[in-house]
């Protein structure tokens, strides 16, 4: 059939129900753009790329529907990098369209030129580049299927003057793959093992969320008596009014979690890469058991085996392996020691609920004292527990919501549960700063009649702030974000304070700037919380405004405690050997 190319390409885009494209509006991309509205494609013009590609993270993660991620090739493209490579830690399935340089100027140094192969081949889990113009379909169709069969960002990256060309192509189906419930013997294997267990542990990754096994991964829990930890930042894998949820591993998770996966003797790791960030200990405890059977469950080989030691690895969907785990399981499975086991699960819960709910303020290491004179120096601010509980009294249990990286969101961790998944929209361990405000506008997007509550910590706030000028254009959805404000880049600080003597080095933020005032002035509602009662009422006001159509930036005021570092086993005090001496600073040769 006779065609444009930007036909053929928008074409293959229908077939696969892509609908939404985030990106900003770029020459050579135009070709394409110039059809979207014809073809039911909505482009959201961002004020940034890289929130632009962390928006379509939050649509995807939310929905499990793929978006795009487009702009001008080289300077547009380059933006992405960040936001494509915390998909892919992230798992999200992305289409990246990068536009390249015209191919009769390529390697000429011209104008907005870039190698975007080279530059997103660390980031993908797929990329592919069009060679011809009538092989645009073909290549897009197979680009789109890897990226769901992976499950991540997958690049096609396509020369601007292969647009407008008229070709004889034909629109291929999508390309399908069938997800593997795991090979026979390691199935039966890890049945058998399960079976025998005296103390066994579920531990729930972002698998179990992506493969829709959370009702498989209960009947399992039920079966055995097991109690379910999750990973980090995936407190949406289980059900967390369930009495076996035992709650998030990693940093600042769920001490009970922590406590019963310690006295494990299996541990079925299902749907999770086991990444050693989500292990490190917690409470000054080392809570890894080092002599439980293993079983680890991932849809990527290459995974399996890579941080733990593991005595069965399954390749598989973790849907299917928990189904056909529990069809496997002995008659007998789960009854040695069933009633204790469900009684400590009980009794570990509790204690840790009444630990954390009359957690106020953060401990100082021995020999600092930060903590204690930020308390004196603002005796009235609320701590950043304070305002999670104080958020927590109001956030509406069917919300989605994300979480930006740094010290304040981090604290956070232990507190939201959820009754299903795709409602945690967090970084991931890329870690990128910025990312809770544009995350949780794409999951408003996705998600237009569910409530969504974004939160950040004031620097890493300060990275998305640009989107503020974009989000309330009248095609935007309404959204609330949570601003924790306590002037200082919180993680950055507690590094300081524990081993650099308090030297502050570009620690501290503008105490004259107002992200209440900026969403104001770009016609938003700006609040400011000072107490929990105020924080309370106005999140609770925000969210009949969002159900208005009105956005809302609560701006909480914290005082400047500091939570656990992130990497206690990535630092060290540093010892002086040869000296600095300022006197030693030489002019520059001009």
């Amino acid at each position: 059939m006779k065609m444009t190319t930007e036909e053929a390409f928008v074409k293959v885009l229908q077939r696969h129900g892509i609908k939404n494209a985030f990106g900003i509006i770029g020459s050579a991309m135009m070709p394409i753009s110039d059809l979207f509205p014809t073809a039911g494609i909505t482009f959201w013009d961002c004020a940034h790329e890289g929130s632009a590609g962390m928006m379509a993270d939050g649509y995807t993660r939310a929905t499990g529907k793929m978006s795009m991620m487009i702009a001008q090739n080289g300077p547009g493209i380059t933006n992405f990098v960040t936001a494509v490579k915390t998909a892919y830690w992230n798992h999200t399935p992305l289409l990246l369209v990068t536009p390249q340089a015209a191919n009769k100027t390529i390697g000429q140094g011209g104008f907005q030129e870039v190698e975007q192969m080279k530059l997103f081949e660390d980031m993908v889990a797929y990329q592919e580049e069009v060679r011809d113009p009538t092989r645009v379909a073909e290549v897009l169709t197979r680009v789109i299927s890897q990226a769901r069969r992976l499950s991540g960002p997958a690049q096609i990256n396509l020369p601007r003057d292969f647009w407008t060309q008229v070709v004889d192509i034909e629109i291929p189906d999508p390309i399908v793959f069938e997800a593997s419930p795991g090979g026979e013997n390691s199935v039966a294997a890890a049945a058998e093992l399960l079976s025998s267990a005296k103390n066994p542990v579920i531990l729930n990754g972002a698998g179990v969320v992506l493969s829709g096994a959370i009702s498989a991964s209960v009947a399992l829990a039920e079966r055995l008596s097991a109690p379910v930890c999750v990973g980090y930042q995936h407190n949406d894998a289980f059900p967390g009014s369930h009495p076996l949820f035992a709650g998030p591993l990693g940093y600042n998770g769920s001490k009970a979690g922590m406590e019963l996966i310690k006295e494990a003797d299996v541990v079925l790791c299902l749907g999770t890469r086991l990444n050693p960030f989500s292990t490190l200990p917690g409470y000054g405890m080392e809570y890894w058991p080092t002599d439980a059977k293993i079983i680890q469950v991932d849809i990527n080989p290459d995974r399996i085996g890579l941080t733990k030691k593991i005595t069965v690895g399954i390749v598989g969907d973790a849907k299917k392996v928990a189904e056909g785990i529990l069809a496997n399981l002995s008659d007998t499975a789960g009854n040695d020691g069933r009633d204790e086991r469900l009684a400590r699960v009980s009794l570990i819960k509790s204690r840790w609920a009444q630990q954390l709910s009359s957690m106020d303020h953060e401990d100082d290491d021995p020999g600092t004292t930060w903590n204690e004179r930020a308390r004196a120096a603002k005796p009235d601010w609320m701590s950043p527990r304070m305002a999670w509980r104080a958020i927590q009294a109001a956030l509406p249990k069917e919300a989605i919501i994300s979480s930006d990286i740094g010290n304040n969101c981090a604290i956070g961790n232990a507190y939201p549960s959820f009754e299903e998944g795709r409602k945690y929209l967090a970084p991931g361990l890329f870690g990128p700063c910025g990312y809770g405000l544009p995350s949780i506008v794409g999951a408003k997007i996705g998600c237009p009649d569910v409530p969504v509550v974004g939160f950040a910590g004031d620097g890493a706030f300060g990275i998305a702030v640009n989107e503020l000028t974009a989000i309330g254009r009248g095609e935007w959805p309404a959204i609330t974000q949570i601003v924790f404000r306590n002037y200082q880049w919180g993680a950055e600080k507690r590094n300081s304070t524990l081993w650099f003597d308090d030297n502050f080095v570009g620690t501290e933020l503008d105490e004259g700037v107002s992200y209440a005032g900026i969403a104001q002035s770009c016609g938003l509602k700006g609040v400011v919380a000072r107490t929990m009662q105020e924080l309370t009422d106005a999140l609770n006001q925000a969210l009949e405004d969002q159900k208005a159509g009105k956005t809302t930036l609560i701006e909480a005021m914290i005082n400047q405690e500091l939570g656990e570092p992130f990497r206690r086993d990535a630092m060290k005090k540093p010892v002086g050997v040869a000296g600095i001496d300022p006197s030693d600073m030489m002019e520059q040769a001009i």
